[in-house]
């Protein structure tokens, strides 16, 4: 049921194209509906299912009303439409959906508590280790997405992955299991001097990625993300960047200095030459 947050961000063409759909007088009707909420369900012998937002909450009440008032339009219209309706809902009219989302999950929290009662130590803990695994996904999940925006460079491809690569289209088999175990073929019949070419590609992606995967690192520590450093390659940028500050530092104390023996020597001089 989590789809409709999707569609809810579309470009305004297509927003007033939809809103257009529909009459006024329906938009009025469907707001005005209070939610009917129904019993908590559950599958047999598996968890309780989460409990719905007011806007899905709404969403699921209003969808059959303007599918059957207008039977030719597409799904994706339908939300577009129940999306904006909601937003120009006043909070007098949400508060009915809020307040079946707020049974819904003091119901949820009570089907959950006798959930985990029937279960067995055994059941208990096979239940902790699956949902350690699904915060590991998400989270590893959203790592990935932050460093694909952050622009990270891609890890150097493998001498068989460049083949595949260049000969996937062209290889035998229906779906990716039976292609793949084609090239794996292709690849073995190979000889040195045929996988010669692809050893250097492999060799210079490798290049490639130290090159670009330095010159990223510095960037996210100037920028205050260390975090998304290597632990060893962080000490390495850091103790050069110290070994600069040092550099200059003592460069600069070094161009400080020789104006002053300057003016020494100088002095010097005018003294002498007023004894004389």
């Amino acid at each position: 049921m989590m789809a409709p947050f999707g569609l809810m961000s579309v470009g305004a063409n297509l927003l007033a194209k939809s809103l257009a759909l529909f009459s006024s007088a329906s938009v009025v009707r469907c707001s005005c509906v209070a939610p009917v909420l129904k019993s908590f369900s559950t599958t047999t012998g598996g968890p309780p299912k989460r409990p719905l937002t007011a806007y899905i909450t709404y969403v699921k009440e209003m969808h059959p009303n303007i599918s059957r008032q207008n039977p030719g339009v597409k799904n994706v219209d339908i939300v577009r439409k129940l999306a904006q309706q909601w937003k120009m809902l006043t909070p007098e009219q949400k508060q009915p959906f809020q307040d079946a989302s707020l049974a819904s999950k003091e119901q949820y929290k009570l089907e959950v508590e006798k959930y985990k009662a029937q279960l067995s130590p055994a059941q208990t803990a096979a239940l902790a280790i699956e949902k350690r695994q699904k915060v590991a996904k998400r989270k590893a999940f959203r790592r990935k997405k932050e460093l694909n925006s952050l622009g990270k460079p891609k890890r150097p491809r493998s001498a068989f992955n460049i083949f595949m690569s260049e000969h996937f289209e062209e290889a035998k088999g229906n779906n990716m299991q039976t292609k793949m175990k084609s090239l794996r073929d292709d690849w073995e019949r190979f000889s040195a001097t045929q996988k010669q070419m692809y050893i250097q590609l492999a060799e210079d992606d490798k290049v490639r990625y130290k090159n670009e995967i330095k010159s990223w690192e510095e960037h996210m520590i100037e920028i205050g993300r260390e975090d998304l450093v290597r632990r060893k390659e962080r000490r390495a940028i850091k103790a050069n960047a110290t070994k600069d500050r040092k550099q200059k530092s003592k460069v600069t104390v070094l161009k400080a200095k020789v104006p002053k023996k300057k003016t020494e020597t100088a002095v010097k001089k005018t003294v002498k030459s007023a004894k004389k």
